[in-house]
């Protein structure tokens, strides 16, 4: 089984995360801010991760707190259910569209985190949420997720459509990424005989 729980616990939040990597993409999701909530439904629901987080945060000050640990809690539960990547097919890529918006994505689970984030929003909110912290949220994901994370808007004029498309292509590109390809017979996908280094 492909999951793991962790919490977090510091003086800003409280953060509990639960994750299967080969679950249907039940969501289960509670930070308190509304439009995070909706953006983590579709990580799970296109990823076909089954997701649970609570999540209590200091929002009386501002979101970024919230945000970021969140992130960090769930990239931490990807790398632990992730194990030593036996048999994964490790690179993947996605264009996703939403209407007049489409962006791409492409990762490599390589136990090397490096994030490439090239989207730009013309208001300082979508919902609820501060459109900056969306890239405070992907790096906070890739640096404990390990992996190496890029996301580029092409295009697109709407921001909650270009917010909306990065969450689901991730979504995609990691139920590629993470896939067990047969073919590997149970080999980690490196000519080092190991990832993370």
């Amino acid at each position: 089984m492909r999951s793991a729980t962790i919490e977090r616990k510091t003086k800003e939040t409280e953060i509990e995360v639960t994750l299967d990597l080969d679950g249907t993409g039940r969501a289960d999701i509670a930070t308190g801010i509304g439009f995070f909530d909706h953006m983590l439904d579709q990580l799970a629901r296109h990823g076909l991760i089954d997701l649970t987080v609570r999540a209590k945060g200091d929002l009386h000050i501002d979101q970024h707190h919230t945000v970021e640990d969140v992130g960090i809690a769930i990239g931490l539960a990807f790398r632990q259910a992730m194990g030593d990547y036996r048999g994964i097919t490790r690179y993947a890529d996605t264009h996703l569209v939403m209407d007049e918006a489409m962006t791409r994505c492409a990762v490599d689970v390589s136990g090397r985190p490096y994030l490439v984030f090239k989207v730009a929003f013309t208001r300082p909110k979508v919902g609820d949420f501060d459109t900056e912290l969306f890239k405070e949220f992907f790096q906070a994901f890739a640096q404990n997720a390990a992996v190496t994370l890029h996301i580029e808007n092409l295009y697109g004029e709407n921001n909650h459509h270009i917010a909306e498309t990065c969450f689901k292509a991730l979504a995609r590109t990691l139920r590629a990424a993470m896939a067990i390809d047969p073919r590997q017979e149970g080999r980690v996908p490196s000519t080092k005989g190991r990832l993370g280094e």
